[in-house]
């Protein structure tokens, strides 16, 4: 049964090597394309979380592959099964799991018969139709049930043929991903041009590593048109996932507002993830940094505020949000109106939590102003958002009495938070 709620121990400081799970972006990309290579492929490294489980309970409907998890190796292997991919006969239920919908839906068009994809209540919310619209286009029939762009999606196959096709990039760069990475089992040459600013670019950029790592060349204009050309054969074998640049984000932010010091091994600046981003963010805000090709080390420093444009890595906006409410002055946290439409509106419930502890925050449509002072306790409402929990445990590392509510919601990109934190309070220093 999980804890209705956990108190944070404030901490003083610390020094720290901490060990992060793998990417959950790339682990959902390698669970993708692998079921697409029709080649047996190990995954080691490999996040095994609520989103993950999903997207592989999702892979294992369709028939044409095996999906076997060993959660204490951190290794997925995936083997096809040498039937063909048909439309499960149930709903395809993904819970809240966005990028596994996202890329599920134009998958959906390779499997024979009509596939029902579906979620949470709050999954039911988010927006698909640019995605839709995208793919007739490339032969794929798909439609919201209920009219509205969100899920249930059905999507009848196999019809996903290729083609060109126009997508927005304005709301998520995940529908453009869907389409690079389906574009590997197309009849044809399949071209994608997005009619507007690719937002979170740096998650395409992620989308084309790893399809470059599994055999497959994407050419590209800038971020305005992609290329896939029929024929490439994705490669099985064997792939290794970083660490989540996401889930380091917290211990980076743990370090900034305790004066702390914390190393991350597995990762640095050969990383694609944008939300490596951070922490240059941090180092201009008052940390210190060493980045090499392999690890962060990041100390705390006198943090004061800053004016920042974090469209390219929103997922850490709420992390920074945390640490600006301890920082010198305002930070004003700009291009982020995606945030509104995650597994929970972000903006609003960054705002409303730090308004709880006694910050002042002026939240606009897309953007975010906190004037930093001395956050005070409070009971953290989380909205069954995995990151709301996750950023406001760091303040209760400099603030007595801060209490997470629902702290199990952690389990969608990061099970084992609470330990690792918990971790962080022991006498010695070493590796967690």
């Amino acid at each position: 049964m999980q804890a209705e709620s956990v108190t944070i121990r404030p901490l003083e400081s610390f020094s720290k090597q901490v060990k992060v799970l793998g990417s959950k972006s790339y682990s959902n990309r390698y669970l993708a394309i692998s079921a697409l290579s029709g080649q047996p492929t190990v995954i080691e490294g490999a996040l095994i979380c609520d989103d993950t489980q999903y997207l592989a309970n999702a892979l294992r409907q369709f028939g044409h592959v095996s999906v076997d998890i060993d959660a204490a190796a951190e290794r997925i292997t995936v083997t096809p099964t040498g039937a063909p991919m048909r439309a499960p006969s149930e709903d395809v239920y993904v819970g809240a799991a966005g990028t596994p919908i996202r890329f599920l839906i134009a998958m959906a068009g390779h499997a024979e018969g009509t596939t029902v994809l579906t979620g949470t209540q709050r999954m039911q919310e988010r927006p698909m139709g640019s995605l839709l619209e995208a793919l007739p286009a490339l032969g794929v029939s798909a439609e919201a049930v209920r009219g509205n762009g969100s899920p249930p999606i059905k999507v009848t196959g196999p019809s996903f043929r290729g083609g060109s096709t126009r997508i927005s990039g304005a709301v998520s760069s995940q529908f453009t991903s869907s389409l690079l990475i389906n574009a590997t089992r197309a009849e044809q040459d399949t071209e994608v041009t997005v009619i507007d600013d690719l937002i979170s670019k740096p998650y395409v950029e992620m989308t084309i590593a790893a399809l470059a790592e599994m055999g497959v060349t994407v050419k590209r204009e800038g971020y305005t048109r992609f290329h896939v050309a029929a024929g490439q054969q994705l490669r099985g074998g064997s792939v290794t996932v970083e660490p989540d640049a996401s889930g380091m984000s917290y211990f980076l932010a743990a370090a900034a507002v305790t004066g702390g010091t914390v190393t991350i091994p597995g990762i640095g600046s050969s990383s694609r993830q944008g939300d490596v981003g951070l922490v240059d963010a941090l180092v201009r805000m008052g940390c210190s940094a060493e980045v090499s090709e392999d690890s962060i080390t990041l100390t705390g420093g006198s943090l004061h505020g800053i004016d920042i444009d974090m469209e390219a890595m929103p997922d850490v906006v709420p992390t920074l949000a945390v640490v600006a409410a301890f920082a010198e002055g305002t930070t004003h946290i700009s291009n982020i109106a995606s945030l509104r439409i995650k597994e929970c509106d972000r903006i609003a419930a960054v705002t409303a939590e730090l308004r709880k502890m006694g910050i002042t925050v002026e939240e606009q449509p897309d953007a975010m102003t906190i004037t930093g002072g001395s956050p005070r306790g409070a009971v953290i409402d989380t909205y069954d958002d995995h990151r709301i929990a996750m950023c406001f445990a760091i303040a209760g590392l400099r603030t007595e009495g801060v209490v997470i509510k629902e702290p199990g919601c952690v389990a969608k990109s990061f099970p084992a938070f609470w330990q690792t934190l918990d971790t962080l309070h022991d006498d010695a220093s070493g590796t967690i």
